[in-house]
């Protein structure tokens, strides 16, 4: 069986291979229609895969599910205008923007829920400068691209000092569909 992505050595951790291609295969069966389950953009972006010694890169993998999510995002947007039309897209589109920016408009260190005690959670600092980002964004003074968002990294804290993880990650998977719709 041929491999789909490069491995790395057997001493360095990778993905899963047998996960990975399982995944794949499974999404280009529901792309292409030979299979009745669905498959979603945000599901593709929240894929996870175990690390194994010797699997598959990790950095190959993450760019072919970022393809992977763009391209569903794409059929799914032509699925809109095919139904509703452009101003049915343009519609959904400006409401999930709206949605986005009423969260942005509250001030730096109070746009998400603080993490309960011990629990993980993204500095403050970090996801705030991403926002103000992408106010910049929204206001048309400064473009960001989805994959700018997608690549973001933040430092890590604990407890009430950071944001709680869940909705910051939900917010910003939000904005790469917006984003992803627009670009």
């Amino acid at each position: 069986m041929t491999k789909m992505f490069s491995t790395v050595s057997r001493f360095k951790l990778g993905y899963e291979q047998e996960d990975v291609d399982e995944f794949f295969d499974h999404a280009r069966a529901v792309y292409e229609g030979e299979s009745d389950e669905d498959l979603t953009s945000r599901e593709i972006r929240s894929a996870g895969f175990d690390l194994a010694r010797g699997g598959y890169d990790t950095d190959e993998v993450d760019a072919a599910l970022d393809r992977l999510e763009s391209a569903f995002v794409a059929r799914a947007r032509q699925e809109v205008l095919v139904t509703r039309g452009s101003a049915g897209w343009m519609e959904d589109l400006a409401e999930s923007a709206r949605s986005l920016y009423g969260r942005l408009g509250r001030p730096d260190g109070e746009r998400f829920d603080p993490a309960r005690r011990g629990e993980p959670a993204y500095d403050r600092d970090d996801v705030d400068e991403l926002c103000d980002r992408l106010v910049e964004y929204f206001d048309k003074t400064e473009p960001i691209t989805a994959d700018e968002i997608r690549r973001a990294r933040f430092r890590r804290r604990t407890g009430k000092r950071g944001y709680a993880e869940a909705p910051v990650d939900a917010f910003f998977s939000r904005a790469v569909e917006v984003l992803l719709g627009v670009e």
